[in-house]
């Protein structure tokens, strides 16, 4: 079982990307497992309540990117270019922390797995 947290930056501001919706979901069945905003730090901790640790198995994380942007102020074309950012992973079950930090533009986004 694994603990799971994120870390969203803000490129296009150069800082930490605060109150970015996002959603846990379990991948096969598309359970929803927990929901949260990123802190003003753009972190954000993302076990389900009352769950201390994550199980092995596919999970995906959506991140409401073009809501973020708006809420900055920055004009997008609708249909926004990137609405919401669909990160599917893999936790093996291991005690170690996985860290998923995500980088982001209002055109553009990179993840990695962090420790």
């Amino acid at each position: 079982m694994t603990d799971l947290t994120t870390h969203v930056l803000d490129l296009f501001h150069g800082r930490p990307a605060e109150g970015v919706p996002l959603r846990l979901y379990r991948a096969e069945s598309q359970e929803l497992l927990a929901e949260c905003r990123t802190d003003r730090t753009g972190r954000a901790a993302c076990t389900p309540p009352g769950k201390a640790l994550l199980e092995a198995g596919r999970y995906e994380i959506v991140f409401a990117i073009a809501g973020y942007f708006t809420q900055a102020g920055i004009s997008l074309p609708e249909p926004p270019f990137l609405d919401e950012i669909v990160i599917r992973f893999g936790m093996s079950g291991t005690t170690d922390p996985v860290h998923i930090p995500l980088l982001i533009t209002p055109w553009s986004y990179t993840v990695y797995r962090g420790q």
